[in-house]
């Protein structure tokens, strides 16, 4: 009786891996993602519905994450996006998405992209993140640029100086 519901539990298991791996989770042009930071309502969050501001208070406080996404493109090179994601009771819901055209200009080969911790968490709100790069892709070694978002919101993309 065992013997059976081992070789049953076999076959539904071989029989479901191919379903696994033909649905794509991540695009396979996706090279890098990652998540790291925070904001909330009024450092670097969504914001209100009303102009006045009379429905800040109202409204539940909004927070969230940031995401940096490199997009592989045909010829090797790669788009750089930045998400911003609330914290829903639903689940994660992407605020807003836009491509970091600095990077685009370059039109880097993108080896990495690291948060500024390994947790991926800090105690402050915005962001900070390493993306290494070539735009050269017989370079040996990539050029590292920092993206930073501080407590307001504001981006800015620069030569790492390390």
């Amino acid at each position: 009786m065992h013997k059976s519901l081992l070789i049953a539990l076999c076959l539904v298991l071989t029989a479901a891996a191919p379903r696994a791996q033909e649905s794509d989770i991540v695009p396979s042009n996706v090279t890098f993602v990652t998540s790291t930071g925070h904001w909330e309502d009024g450092a670097g969050g969504a914001p209100s519905d009303d102009p006045a501001g009379s429905a800040q208070g109202a409204r539940a406080a909004q927070r969230g994450y940031y995401k940096l996404i490199a997009v592989r493109q045909t010829d090797g090179t790669a788009r750089i996006h930045l998400q911003q994601i609330a914290v829903t009771p639903a689940g994660p819901k992407v605020v807003s998405s836009a491509e970091l055209e600095e990077f685009s200009a370059m039109k880097p080969f993108v080896t990495d992209i690291r948060p500024e911790t390994s947790t991926g968490i800090t105690r402050q709100p915005g962001m900070h993140a390493t993306v290494y790069l070539k735009t050269d892709p017989s370079a040996t070694e990539p050029e590292s640029w920092t993206v930073l978002i501080d407590e307001v919101g504001d981006i800015k993309i620069e030569r790492a100086s390390n």
